[in-house]
């Protein structure tokens, strides 16, 4: 149930865009993201959240980063590129899991 949500979480995440995709784009995203559900899961980052959109990460993982001696989980490689180019300015949104 949860890979059949990930899609529409990725396709919220990407600045509202609201245009059509053809169905071999739709295809596609679908293969990405069952593809990265797989590879990343929640239990191997430090993080609760996207500091970069808030989306859960239990909710699926796009990509990683290494920072401040964490592992933080992005739903995307654009959230991930929006953190990097400011991490200091995402570091209030940022919720690490308790110890």
């Amino acid at each position: 149930m949860m890979l059949l949500a990930s899609p529409l979480y990725f396709a919220a995440c990407k600045n509202g865009d609201s245009k059509q995709m053809s169905g071999a784009a739709e295809k596609k995203m679908d293969k990405d993201t069952t593809m990265h559900a797989s590879v990343y899961t929640a239990s191997m980052v430090d993080n609760l959240k996207d500091p970069a959109c808030g989306m859960p990460v239990s909710a699926g993982i796009g990509d990683t980063a290494h920072y401040n001696n964490h592992v933080i989980g992005f739903c995307s490689k654009e959230c991930k590129a929006t953190f990097l180019q400011n991490p200091e300015q995402f570091i209030t949104q940022l919720q690490l899991k308790t110890q």
